[in-house]
């Protein structure tokens, strides 16, 4: 029998949700708080960079929500946001360096988050970074470069996502 390498083993290093509110104000407060309810970690304000007067957007302005799971916790929250994206994810979904990102058009479809009509229907951004045991060496004090075959590639990543999770890769 072969031994596994454990190096080589892929892993979830977090998963990130994103929501994009477009106005500071109540509503944002209220996404906010149901943002952690759904992750169970605690969620931070994103602000503007540019000014975009069309849309009255201005610099410095609050107007977006994200939070982020790392451990175990992302692992379960994971497999809560694949069942309500109907456990399927698209190839084009993958970027080349193995990482995930997918949509979700209403939070009510996520089990267990529960519906709040002071908010309404929202959708959130989902980010997953998968990683292997080594990649902390590029983020380092003395950084190093990553070895090519030691990077993921988006096959490693659909098929590592299609095993783990039991999703269909279309």
């Amino acid at each position: 029998m072969e031994q596994e390498n454990k190096m080589r083993e892929l892993l979830v290093e977090k998963v990130t949700l994103n929501v994009g509110v477009g106005e500071p104000g109540e509503r944002l407060e209220k996404i906010k708080d149901l943002l952690e309810q759904i992750s169970g970690a605690r969620a931070v304000k994103t602000r503007t960079n540019k000014r975009i007067p069309e849309w009255n957007i201005r610099p410095d302005l609050e107007i977006g929500v994200k939070t982020t799971v790392r451990g175990e916790q992302a692992s379960e929250l994971l497999k809560r946001l694949l069942q309500a994206n109907e456990n399927s994810v698209r190839t084009s979904n993958f970027d080349s360096r193995g990482n995930l990102s997918f949509g979700i058009s209403e939070y009510i479809h996520i089990p267990g988050a529960r519906y709040d009509y002071t908010v309404g229907i929202v959708g959130l951004s989902v980010a997953v970074t998968i990683t292997r045991r080594g990649f902390a060496i590029a983020r380092g004090r003395e950084k190093r470069k990553i070895g090519r075959k030691h990077l993921i590639s988006r096959e490693e990543a659909t098929e590592f996502i299609k095993k783990r999770y039991n999703v269909s890769v279309v």
